[in-house]
């Protein structure tokens, strides 16, 4: 046992640089996906709902009525499942710039997760790289609030559903409360990078 706690307690620095290759897996992998159609279309419910993002589409704020005669917003008509390509909806997504912004989200989430990466060798490039994870992590976290589709939704059935709203996290919340690991390891390596600056 005191071999195990040796080992574990001389190795932190080892630990902290693994935790920025994970950083950077994360962000490549994820980030890298924004070039594509059915992630870019994944993301509209978080931007289109956030205060901090909505300005980005063209479509923010717009209505229309759904098959039942409901007054729904505009996107929820327009999404496509994972893996279906559904011509009408993509192009409702070209007018409203959901792939143009998923380009450049991708974008900057990929060069974050480099600048995370070169913090083992260059501790002010890691150092900011930290920053901004612990950043883009709150942004993330604030569409608990913004976003209807974080929850499980009452969609009724054979029964009444006994759990819907909050906290009844849905598959998407779940994925969004995760952000929460992302913002703790984004100061991990940001304290760490600069304990590595020489002042």
């Amino acid at each position: 046992m005191n071999q195990i706690i040796n080992l574990l307690s001389s190795s932190q620095s080892q630990y902290i640089n693994f935790l920025r290759i994970a950083i950077f897996v994360v962000m490549a992998w994820i980030g890298g996906l924004k070039a594509f159609q059915y992630e870019a279309d994944g993301i509209v419910p978080f931007v289109i709902n956030s205060p901090f993002m909505s300005f980005f589409y063209q479509n923010t704020g717009n209505t229309a009525i759904n098959d039942k005669g409901e007054t729904v917003a505009e996107y929820t008509l327009h999404k496509n499942p994972e893996g279906k390509m559904v011509q009408k909806n993509i192009e409702w997504h070209q007018s409203n710039g959901t792939y143009l912004f998923s380009y450049g989200l991708g974008t900057v989430i990929v060069i974050i997760g480099i600048l995370v990466l070169l913090g083992i060798w260059m501790p002010k490039v890691g150092l900011i790289g930290g920053l901004l994870t612990f950043g883009m992590s709150i942004v993330t976290l604030s569409f608990l609030i913004t976003t209807p589709e974080v929850y499980v939704p009452n969609l009724g059935g054979d029964m009444p559903t006994p759990q819907y709203g909050f906290p009844y996290l849905s598959g998407a919340g779940r994925l969004v409360l995760k952000d929460i690991i992302m913002m703790a390891a984004g100061l991990v390596i940001a304290s760490d990078a600069a304990s590595r600056i020489k002042l």
